[in-house]
């Protein structure tokens, strides 16, 4: 099983959690494991059925976008972290 760190901005949506675990082979398998047990994330991660442009998405360090977007493979033991943009000023 993999596991997906979940940043402050996101934990409502998840009972307050830092890090769940979840299933699927790929970053889009991930994620629908994720929306499914936690709906809520859904508008928050998503925009049309594709990753939201402003939500980053690492496995092993890595940006997904560098990888296979979506299609990135997420391995038994992986640890792929969450992170909406900030943004803020006047």
């Amino acid at each position: 099983m993999a596991a997906v760190r979940i940043p402050p901005t996101l934990r409502a949506e998840v009972g307050g959690a830092r890090e769940l675990e979840v299933t699927g082979s790929t970053v889009a398998e991930v994620i629908d494991d994720l929306v499914t047990r936690f709906p809520a994330l859904a508008t928050q991660l998503l925009h049309d059925g594709e990753l939201a442009p402003f939500v980053n998405v690492y496995v092993g360090g890595e940006d997904v976008r560098m990888r296979d977007g979506l299609d990135t493979e997420v391995g038994a033991g992986d640890h792929l972290i969450l992170l909406p943009a900030m943004a803020g000023g006047c």
